[in-house]
């Protein structure tokens, strides 16, 4: 079963509002299980982009604030810290290869209130003081993305945090292909593989380990 949430938007209603609505609805679904008809030891969060900065930080809150007990986070190029100090895949890929430098600062001054609100670990995911003792993790990052240095910041985090991840970088594409499955076939590869490593989850007793 997959449950997408249609959580509130910026500018109209900016950061906590979108995470707030994840950890509501993530909530939901776990007290809800057994009428939804879902085994509630086997609940992931999953998120592209921006939905993948929601998932990880759906996580912590679950882990931190309460929720049901999550097996795996799927997070793919996710945005994880606000461009305070830019990496070096802003400075490579920021211009000419789709999403932009610029439109990414754009797009965070829609979401924070003040761009001192991007030190927040809630926003900036990176900046969590500790990824210690969150569910499985599958991270997956563009070749030719501005997000793409931040997003293996963030696998490194969790690897390093004894978190089970798994890291895919997928060759010769840009920020938003996995849009392009059946056109371009790094898009199908790349979904197969995020689906394959999900179903072991799933699969394993308790979710994967380090």
């Amino acid at each position: 079963m997959v449950v997408s949430v249609d959580y509130r938007l910026a500018p109209e209603h900016r950061f906590p509002a979108a995470p707030d609505d994840c950890l509501a609805a993530t909530r939901w679904v776990g007290a809800q299980a057994l009428e939804l008809g879902i085994d509630a030891t086997r609940i992931g969060v999953a998120g592209d982009s921006a939905g993948g900065c929601l998932a990880a930080v759906t996580a912590m809150r679950v882990r931190d604030e309460g929720g049901p007990e999550l097996c795996a986070q799927v997070l793919l190029y996710p945005v994880t810290d606000y461009p305070t100090r830019a990496p070096e895949s802003y400075r490579q890929f920021g211009e000419g290869y789709g999403l932009k430098d610029s439109g990414m600062r754009w797009f965070w001054d829609q979401y924070l209130a003040s761009p001192e609100v991007g030190d927040h670990p809630l926003a900036s995911p990176l900046r969590m003081p500790s990824l210690a003792g969150l569910p499985s993790a599958y991270v997956m990052v563009a070749e030719y993305d501005v997000l793409r240095d931040e997003g293996e910041a963030f696998a490194r985090r969790l690897a390093q945090s004894g978190v089970a991840t798994e890291q895919r970088r997928s060759a010769g594409v840009n920020h938003g292909f996995l849009k392009y499955t059946g056109v371009v076939p790094e898009a199908d590869a790349t979904l197969d593989h995020a689906c394959g490593w999900l179903r072991r989850v799933f699969r394993a007793d308790g979710g994967l380990h380090a």
